[in-house]
């Protein structure tokens, strides 16, 4: 059964990429659960805009001329305390997402995120609840000078980031999320890694990282 106009998130999209917004458009339009209600191009369209729509969602790029996205926050959360806010970002920086929190935004997504993730956060954080990404793992290299052994490879230093990840048994879908990226760039990777080491199978690689205490 059609969901009716009643029941659809009504959603605002703030960024001042219009490559980006337009994309974004055609990703939700068609979404039977969402309306989009209308577009602002930078914070103070977009505070100009809310004297006339209400919308239960704004997606909110961080970064924009003269009003960024933190000001922007704190002022429809000062007006608006009802309305959610998704921050829109491409980058996966702790103190980002920590000053989003402190600011009083309701969820934070990157810009690469794939539809159904991006969705699932819409339809979470319309319903009251909170969702950032989580805290990315530290792992036992700083990946600057890479093991003598390695070196003859020539890994790449995100090949050997992923090598440790696979050493602790991620799978492709953990480091994706983990690393900010398309599983499809993780499976890449990974065959860049076998096509390097000379190996065919998982297991070979498996052996291989165990065989050299990597």
């Amino acid at each position: 059964m059609e969901t009716s106009i009643a029941q659809k998130i009504s959603v605002i999209i703030a960024d001042d990429h219009t490559l980006f917004i337009n994309g974004l458009r055609m990703l939700l339009e068609n979404e039977p659960d969402i309306q989009i209600i209308a577009i602002a191009g930078n914070g103070r369209e977009l505070l100009s805009i809310l004297h006339t729509h209400t919308p239960q969602v704004i997606l909110l790029d961080i970064n924009m001329p003269g009003i960024n996205g933190f000001e922007a926050l704190k002022k429809i959360k000062d007006c608006y305390p009802k309305i959610k806010v998704i921050m829109l970002s491409t980058y996966n920086e702790e103190y980002l997402i920590e000053k989003a929190k402190s600011c009083g935004a309701d969820g934070y997504v990157f810009k690469n995120a794939e539809k159904d993730e991006l969705l699932d956060l819409i339809q979470s954080v319309s319903q009251g609840r909170v969702s950032f990404p989580n805290k990315i793992p530290t792992v036992n290299s700083t990946f600057d000078e890479p093991d003598p052994f390695l070196k003859q490879f020539q890994l790449t230093k995100r090949e050997l980031e992923l090598l440790q990840f696979i050493k602790q048994d991620y799978t492709n879908r953990q480091m994706a999320d983990h690393l900010n990226l398309s599983i499809y760039t993780v499976e890449t990777h990974r065959k860049n890694i076998m096509q390097k080491l000379s190996l065919k199978t998982p297991v070979e690689l498996t052996k291989f990282i165990l065989q050299y205490n990597l």
